[in-house]
């Protein structure tokens, strides 16, 4: 019976010796050098090193989002709300400059308001700037951190299952309730919209959506005409109960519409 000596290439290899290599675009650093048979290994320039994993981290990113946007069926934040930032927002009374004000503290201390699954409330008159801020908010995570954020109308949502019922849609419901519960941060918009009381099948969509959400303690931040105190029966108790827990933010929307004004 033949016997094998097994090598291990740990003890074929010199120990490691630091010695200065130059690097084309950086200059002199300090280096790590080890030889393994016949081949010499030396650590690569620290400020390459660190911008190769920041590329790759950025396109990671980027993939993630471009994933997300395809189940979504469109863009994150769809086009007409591109230009909807901070910076273009015209706060021109104390109640608009009090709600930008929480709105940019919310995205700066997004990390703790994501640990606490902190949700948002924008609530008031229609035409008081709810979606500018809210699609603001979704755009300033995704440019300030590498998280995901999407805008999304309840009706939008709705429609886009119903379509998935008699076949004329290429997704599933459950695919759309699963994109919807992936992103980061959700901005759902035009909840409670409709004069009519809400059915059970939009309140159990609905449901699933914020729970789905919530589970994994994602925020939402939920955008409404409704009064603070109509939004309950407007998405169903349980989904309301949902948002509270984490120590919701209420951001009332009570001055007249700017719509059509100059400057907003």
């Amino acid at each position: 019976m033949r016997s094998e000596k097994v090598v291990h290439l740990s003890s074929m290899a010199s120990p490691q010796v630091a010695s200065i290599a130059v690097c084309e675009e950086h200059g002199e650093y300090q280096a790590t050098v080890a030889r393994v048979l016949s081949r010499t290994f030396r650590s690569p320039c620290p400020h390459c090193k660190a911008a190769l994993v920041a590329k790759e981290k950025a396109e990671a990113v980027e993939r993630q989002r471009h994933e997300l946007a395809w189940k979504l069926g469109d863009a994150l934040v769809p086009k007409r709300f591109k230009g909807k930032t901070f910076d273009s927002y015209q706060a021109v009374n104390p109640g608009q400059a009090k709600a930008l004000m929480k709105c940019r503290q919310y995205v700066e201390q997004f990390e703790q308001n994501l640990a606490a699954g902190r949700c948002m409330i924008l609530v008031g008159h229609p035409g008081t700037g709810k979606t500018h801020l809210g699609v603001s908010m979704a755009q300033a995570v995704m440019s300030a951190t590498e998280h995901t954020a999407a805008y999304r109308t309840l009706g939008g949502i709705l429609q886009s299952i119903r379509a998935t019922f008699d076949g004329s849609s290429s997704q599933t419901e459950g695919s759309i309730l699963d994109a919807l519960v992936r992103p980061t941060l959700l901005v759902l918009d035009e909840v409670g919209a409709s004069k009519e009381a809400p059915s059970d099948f939009e309140l159990s969509r609905l449901f699933s959506i914020i729970n789905g959400r919530y589970e994994r303690m994602l925020p939402t931040i939920v955008i409404s005409n409704l009064d603070v105190r109509e939004l309950p029966s407007a998405m169903g108790e349980r989904s309301a109960d949902r948002l509270r827990e984490g120590g919701v933010i209420v951001l009332p929307f009570n001055w007249e519409s700017q719509r059509g004004k100059e400057g907003f």
